[in-house]
């Protein structure tokens, strides 16, 4: 029989390997000195641990295929429970909290998990939205603070488990790894809904591998690196790569609240070679490094995704980064990754979109008209900005019981199968990818449609307007440019006054001299996962009823 494609099959690997390299640090406190406390477990307890789970889950019920609602804290139950799961053949679930409570019962009721693994609090909405839930028969609560071993400890009993010839192996708490093809369902995990309605989107076991071999083939990741991942899932990686994983002083459902002095001591502290977060969290650590005059000479490389980088961030990554490699992967939940650039790839100054590199080995990028229908492939001329589409070992079939959303998103040519990637960009003659934006966000004008990146990247020169928003205004299908800035005005005359700064900056670019209206908010909406994605659709609608100052020194 060929070997078995289960992603969960790296962790016995690597505790045979490296059985006393830590495998999690989990922060508890600060010692005498002022250093993180932490709670280590090796790669041998780590998969201990993952056995201990499935013997808990198999005791409750759980059984090969079952797709399991996920609700628990990062770090250890994060980890030792989503690889129990996939040690088991059963299916997680994975579904952003922070998407709002209706967006995340529409989920629930779509994906029809028949178990939910959840904190107290998961399993108390469970039971207050029983319509929505009635799927679930088998619910494991997961403690935050206790692992699996203490939380059960009589889960070995014979009682616990059916007859068969496992039973003995079982009764030690050692599972074998289920036995799967590599197109066979591994998880659902549920895009953001930024941009629209969450989808589920559903993984196969030679999917996940794949993504392992990119990252690790294309970043030069080696075993007994140390990973500090700023995006909980981005953990689950690690065991498979023989990475220690460090887990964040961070609260994923409020990132930007992150203080970055925690996440600065914690690099130095575990001498943290390589580490994921968003272009948000990243200007924040870049910024207090700057004012402290601290650097993170231990990293190797910083991996900066989840909306484009500002250029203030590319700018000479040395004085903070000395012995590092600033990157930014690009791609989606449907298709991960897809391309990545460095930062001396970068040309700062560029408005044009944001470059995301070329295509990582046997990921192929092709740009289509964006008026093409659905199901055909119609390539646009070179140069010319139309909707990105991929292909690749990475890129997921299909959406959970969404078979429309699944026809719109995918074409099929031949033997191989493209995802729209619903983003719009171009490619350079030397094969680099430029991202343009959402295409959903794009603005058609009188003048021709204008896209989010290349527009906001003139305005971002401003030191008031480094995040800022496109938006059209109006009804039908031709709408007026506007621009939403992340600014604090205290009356209408410093308004006005910001409004005439930004208008001579769009008079400097043609494709921007028809934006004359400025709307100014303290706050833009962004996603919870990345806190990076701004809501545009939202912030149009908001504009709508808000007093936005038009100016024009033609006038």
């Amino acid at each position: 029989m060929p070997e078995s494609a289960n992603i969960a099959r790296h962790l016995p690997l690597m505790a045979a390997r490296q059985p006393d390299r830590p495998a999690l640090k989990i922060p508890r406190g600060r010692t005498a000195d002022g250093r993180i406390d932490y709670l280590s477990l090796s790669f041998a307890e780590l998969d201990a641990e993952v056995n201990a789970w499935c013997v808990r889950l198999t005791a409750a019920g759980l059984r090969r295929g079952d797709r399991t609602l996920v609700m628990v804290r990062q770090g250890l139950p994060l980890i030792a429970s989503v690889f129990a799961l996939f040690k088991l053949g059963a299916v997680p679930v994975v579904i952003d909290p922070g998407m709002g409570l209706k967006s995340f019962l529409a989920c629930v009721r779509r994906s029809q998990p028949r178990a939910l693994l959840g904190i107290p609090l998961a399993q108390f909405i469970g039971w207050i939205f029983r319509p929505t839930f009635r799927s679930v028969q088998v619910r494991v609560t997961a403690s935050s603070s206790l692992t699996a071993r203490e939380s059960n400890p009589i889960s070995y009993s014979r009682s616990a488990f059916p007859s068969s010839e496992n039973s003995k192996s079982n009764l030690l708490g050692y599972f074998p790894v289920a036995e799967v093809g590599a197109d066979e369902l591994a998880a659902i995990l549920f895009t953001s809904g930024s941009t629209g309605a969450p989808k589920g989107v559903c993984y196969e076991h030679g999917m996940f591998e794949a993504q392992v071999r990119l990252i690790r083939e294309h970043y030069g990741i080696q075993p007994g690196e140390v990973d500090l991942p700023m995006l909980p899932i981005f953990a689950l990686f690690n065991p498979a790569l023989g990475m220690t994983t460090i887990v964040p002083e961070i609260d994923p459902r409020r990132p930007a609240a992150v203080d970055p002095a925690k996440i600065v001591q914690a690099i130095r502290q575990e001498n943290v070679t390589n580490s994921f977060g968003s272009p948000t969290l990243w200007r924040k650590i870049q910024q207090h490094c700057l004012e402290t005059g601290a650097t993170l000479p231990t990293l190797r490389r910083v991996l900066c995704a989840g909306a484009p980088v500002p250029a203030a961030l590319w700018e000479d990554p040395a004085r903070w980064l000395p012995q590092g490699t600033l990157h930014s992967p690009y791609g989606a939940t449907e298709a991960l990754p897809v391309s990545s650039v460095r930062a001396d790839e970068i040309d700062p100054t560029s408005v044009r979109g944001a470059c995301v590199g070329r295509p990582l080995s046997g990921m192929t990028v092709r740009v289509i008209r964006l008026d093409t229908p659905k199901g055909e492939l119609i390539e646009t001329a070179p140069g010319e900005i139309g909707e990105i589409i991929v292909n690749g070992p990475v890129v997921t079939k299909i959406y959970d019981a969404m078979p429309e959303a699944t026809a719109v998103a995918k074409i099929t040519d031949g033997d191989r199968l493209w995802h729209r990637m619903g983003d719009c960009g171009w490619l350079d003659e030397t094969g680099r990818l430029w991202f343009c934006g959402r295409k959903v966000e794009s603005v058609v004008t009188a003048a021709g449609r204008l896209f989010t990146e290349p527009c906001e990247q003139v305005f971002r020169v401003h030191p008031r307007a480094q995040r800022c928003a496109l938006i059209g205004m109006g009804t039908g299908t031709v709408r007026q440019p506007a621009l939403v800035v992340e600014t604090a005005v205290k009356d209408s005359r410093e308004a006005r006054a910001l409004a005439r700064e930004l208008r001579q900056l769009a008079l400097a670019h043609p494709h921007t001299a028809a934006i004359k209206v400025f709307y100014f908010r303290a706050r833009l909406p962004v996603d919870v996962r990345h806190n990076a994605k701004i809501h545009r659709l939202a912030l149009a609608a908001w504009a709508a009823t808000a007093k936005g100052y038009e100016s024009d020194p033609k006038r």
